[in-house]
């Protein structure tokens, strides 16, 4: 793996953490942003991060050794943390970001391409067909998504071969996986290039040989997010009581609600929107059977609250305030 120059698509939460994680592992990094009113919102999510990196990086100084492994091993483990390189390389993290509007001018050195816009077919495949003409050929994608499988996709990029998928959880820096999953024209050359580069970037790469629709957490976790908004919509309790009964019940930090302020609203009405999707040929009997939650009603609530602007932790509201 010879990967210098990195360019991150989307200025999102999770693009901005991936663009900050990577710089902050030493790589040159472009945030390719669709229109410039973008970049000073982008700018306070690098500079957000800037504060927490260091402010995480002091608050593991004051830890015993043996307690750092689960604090951010993003950052550092308990056997590489040292405080002044932590801090040096967070201070050289935002010199090594670019920002970009020009599709041209963030593509033509990337050595990698990781795709993290709206969580929307169409969406990313006209993307995907926009900066062919500029990428050169040595160029890898990956896609962050977290629903649409990469076989899907990959015809849309234009280099099948070099396409798969590279999907990471929010709070990288904490929750520092990566499941790296191929398709069945993947190359495995890339697909063993991307495992290292996670690597490289201290994420713990989960490798998946065959595709699967949520990859492993989401696989496990939407099905979870799905049935808390389910008894919301069938008006069994609201969001704060369900929280407290899988806080308090299992010991988890974050009930469903609160994960979902965390990763959008927006995010979840896509994923809301892709599970409801059964064709009409079915009976309606049948329709019920492959559909046992309330989606309208969700899509109902979820609409209430982004109509309201309320999209979760990045508008400092959702379903729960943030200040």
């Amino acid at each position: 793996m010879n990967y210098k120059n990195i360019v991150v698509a989307g200025g999102g939460i999770l693009g901005s953490q991936i663009a900050f994680q990577s710089a902050y592992c030493g790589f040159d990094v472009t945030i390719l942003i669709r229109v410039e009113d973008s970049k000073d919102d982008l700018m306070n999510k690098l500079n957000t991060l800037y504060d927490t990196y260091i402010s995480t990086i002091e608050d593991m100084s004051e830890m015993k050794k043996k307690d750092l492994d689960n604090v951010a091993r993003g950052i550092a483990t308990k056997e590489t943390f040292d405080k002044e390189k932590c801090l040096q390389r967070v201070k050289k993290a935002l010199d090594l970001i670019k920002i970009e509007t020009s599709q041209e001018v963030a593509l033509k050195d990337a050595d990698l391409v990781i795709e993290s816009i709206t969580e929307n077919f169409d969406i990313k495949t006209s993307f995907f067909k926009q900066i062919q003409p500029f990428m050169p050929l040595k160029t890898v994608i990956v896609t962050n998504s977290s629903t649409l499988l990469p076989s899907k996709l990959a015809k849309y990029t234009g280099r099948s071969d070099r396409f798969l998928s590279l999907h990471f959880a929010n709070s990288i820096w904490k929750n520092n996986i990566a499941e790296v999953m191929k398709h069945s024209g993947t190359d495995d050359k890339y697909f063993n290039e991307i495992i290292a580069f996670a690597e490289k970037i201290n994420m713990i790469p989960l490798a998946a040989q065959n595709e699967k629709s949520g990859y492993l957490l989401n696989s496990m976790l939407v099905p979870f997010l799905l049935s808390s908004m389910d008894l919301v919509a069938n008006g069994i309790s609201d969001p704060k009581t369900i929280d407290k009964a899988w806080t308090l019940g299992t010991g988890a930090p974050k009930g469903p609600f609160q994960i979902i302020d965390t990763v959008g609203l927006i995010t979840a009405k896509n994923i809301v929107l892709q599970y409801q999707k059964v064709p009409d040929i079915f009976d309606p009997l049948l329709k019920k059977m492959l559909l046992p939650y309330n989606y309208d009603g969700m899509l109902r609530i979820l609409d209430k609250y982004i109509d309201e602007g309320k999209l979760g932790k990045s508008t400092k509201e959702g379903f729960y305030k943030y200040e």
